[in-house]
């Protein structure tokens, strides 16, 4: 996950992601709210690739099978 920093430079305020500039805004409150979404943003995609990966447990199918044979 990039490491987001706001920098003023003149008027501006530059959002970076680890060392690259990746928005320029007239407004800090604009700036610190686009890295708050893409905070949001990026956590939602790292709890959706969780939710998406396989299981471990097992499958009930398979455990019942198991219990039949002799």
């Amino acid at each position: 996950m990039p490491n987001y920093t706001i920098v003023r430079i003149g008027n501006e305020y530059i959002v970076r992601a680890d060392e690259k500039s990746i928005l320029r805004t007239s407004s800090r409150r604009m700036a610190a709210k686009m890295v708050t979404e893409a905070v949001e943003l990026l956590d939602q995609e790292a709890a959706q690739r969780i939710e998406d990966a396989p299981s471990i447990s097992r499958d009930a199918d398979i455990a019942q099978d198991a219990s039949k044979v002799p």
